[in-house]
């Protein structure tokens, strides 16, 4: 189980954008590292492809930032350490080390 999972608050701890919250976009467990919106922000030249419907320009997107540099937000609105139990029912939960309240797991988003 991921401690940080797709569509959850963080905030950014560390780098250019410390201090700002986003929502996580992606996790790349491979890389160890989340793309969050509206962090860490690009210029990328695109070559214009008609075929794809692209008009091509300079665009801006995010770009992948390491997890150990972003940190939950829990209800509170603080940055939490994120600690997983074992229920009764055997299942396992997320919970927030700060407040010990079980964290909801991530609204699921259409695409």
């Amino acid at each position: 189980m991921p401690y940080i999972q797709r569509n959850d608050e963080v905030i950014v701890i560390a780098g250019k954008d410390k201090g700002k919250t986003g929502r996580v976009l992606r996790v790349l467990n491979d890389k160890g590292r989340v793309l969050v919106a509206k962090i860490g922000m690009v210029k990328k030249h695109v070559k214009p492809n008609p075929q794809r419907n692209i008009a091509g320009g300079i665009a801006e997107q995010e770009t992948p930032i390491h997890l150990s540099n972003v940190m939950l937000v829990d209800s509170n609105g603080k940055p939490t350490r994120v600690g997983v139990r074992v229920n009764a029912d055997g299942t396992k939960e997320r919970f927030a080390k700060t407040t010990g309240e079980t964290i909801a797991p991530p609204k699921k988003s259409k695409k």
